[in-house]
């Protein structure tokens, strides 16, 4: 199939970089979102993401007069649905945005449209839901426009380079529309190209993160146990990885972000009878800020009164995703428990944590701080020089929940240091 026009709904991490990168291969492009910031933002050249090389995109995107940001979606030949899938209270998906992004596009489906959906969803939302919804038109999914669930597979941070490289997996509801969906991608696309059926594209992303998931479980919980054992967790897992098939990851202050903190509870909700690893997994990393503040206090003692310093509130290092970081948590828990907190996050400084200090510089975080705890290794915190930091901040506990600092340059500067998972010390 040959497409002119394309309407892509909602404009975040991935769906600004999918409708910028189709702008710029020759397609007419209608960017939507309901939040009228991100569009008047937009709309005089003013992108509200970080990632690299995204500001140069968009804004070539919307000089050409490919892209057109508006509130409302337009007739197309094609449509993306982009938006959020957030889980609520209960940790079951809230498809309220996957829904009513369905519903406005209906009033503009004509025969022979693709539909799209992106957005991580749990396992048959594409037939049992989004199906249903379209078929309001009048028109039959599958036979008179195609419907189809393609999975994002991207690393913040090298969004850029990834929607273009990685495989694509595209999920067609029949044949036809999967074929119809490769069309399309294969615009820009020049990974290989996959097809299925929706549902088996839909649990392949669920998997991936996942799999992500309980690996980073498996490493957070080594990391108890090396407290318990008097081992330092991260020679451990240096050792276990030079057997050839072994592969353990870091431990951390938890898992954040909108996939791999997310996804894994949809196939719970899902299957709860059957989900059981997947569940446990999501309860060793969800509860993993708490172990860290245990931690935390186990080192410097009562945490009430104390001038605590958190570097780093994003989900990952060098993003500004802050989509259910762990630090934040950390923060909370931390607060909490009656500290004194400032937090200096490099990427959005003036982000706040109710009942905290959000510092502007490093230098105001460090400057008062009993002591100074480390969630987010990203580079400009990696590159501190002990010497120099002592300088600047009566702090002299330090608390690596990342390991990214050299012991030893720490301990010559007359700091404490401790890091996460290390009896040894």
């Amino acid at each position: 199939m040959s497409y002119k026009t394309l309407c892509v709904l909602g404009l975040g991490y991935i769906g600004l970089p999918t409708a910028s990168t189709f702008a710029t291969h020759g397609l007419q492009v209608i960017g939507v979102d309901t939040n009228s910031e991100i569009v008047n933002g937009l709309n005089n050249g003013q992108v509200h993401l970080f990632e690299p090389g995204l500001r140069t995109l968009v804004q070539a995107a919307l000089h050409s007069g490919n892209l057109t940001i508006r509130r409302q979606p337009q007739a197309a030949d094609a449509f993306i649905i982009a938006v959020p899938t957030p889980f609520k209270e209960n940790k079951q998906a809230d498809l309220s945005f996957v829904t009513a992004a369905a519903e406005s596009i209906v009033p503009f489906l004509k025969a022979g449209n693709l539909v799209i959906l992106e957005s991580t969803s749990p396992p048959r939302t594409t037939v049992d839901l989004l199906a249903p919804i379209l078929e309001k038109s009048g028109l039959k999914a599958g036979q008179e426009f195609h419907l189809v669930y393609s999975p994002e597979r991207v690393l913040p941070g090298k969004i850029l380079h990834e929607l273009i490289e990685n495989a694509r997996v595209i999920g067609g509801i029949n044949p036809a529309s999967a074929q119809a969906g490769c069309d399309l991608y294969s615009i820009f696309v020049t990974g290989e190209i996959i097809l299925t059926d929706a549902t088996t594209a839909e649990m392949v992303k669920l998997m991936e993160n996942t799999y992500r998931d309980i690996n980073i479980a498996a490493a957070n919980e080594f990391a108890r146990l090396a407290d318990d054992f008097q081992v330092d967790v991260w020679e451990a897992i240096a050792l276990a990885n030079r057997h050839p098939r072994v592969k353990i990851l870091h431990p951390g202050p938890g898992v954040g972000g909108h996939c791999i903190s997310v996804d894994p509870w949809f196939l719970v909700e899902a299957a709860p009878e059957t989900a059981q690893l997947v569940r446990c997994a999501r309860q060793v990393n969800d509860s993993q800020p708490a172990y860290v503040v245990d931690f935390v206090s186990r080192k410097i003692g009562t945490l009430r009164k104390k001038h605590i310093a958190v570097l780093g509130l994003a989900y990952k290092a060098e993003v500004d995703d802050l989509r259910e970081a762990p630090a934040i948590h950390v923060v909370q828990l931390l607060r909490d428990a009656g500290a004194q907190v400032i937090t200096f996050e490099p990427f959005k400084p003036d982000f706040h944590i109710d009942g905290t200090q959000a510092a502007d510089s490093l230098q105001t975080a460090l400057q008062n701080a009993d002591a100074i705890i480390l969630l987010v290794g990203h580079n400009q915190f990696r590159n501190l020089e002990p010497q120099k930091i002592k300088q600047i901040t009566p702090a002299r506990k330090i608390i690596d929940a990342v390991h990214v600092w050299q012991r030893e340059e720490w301990l010559s500067a007359g700091f404490e240091y401790y890091h996460i998972g290390d009896g040894k010390h």
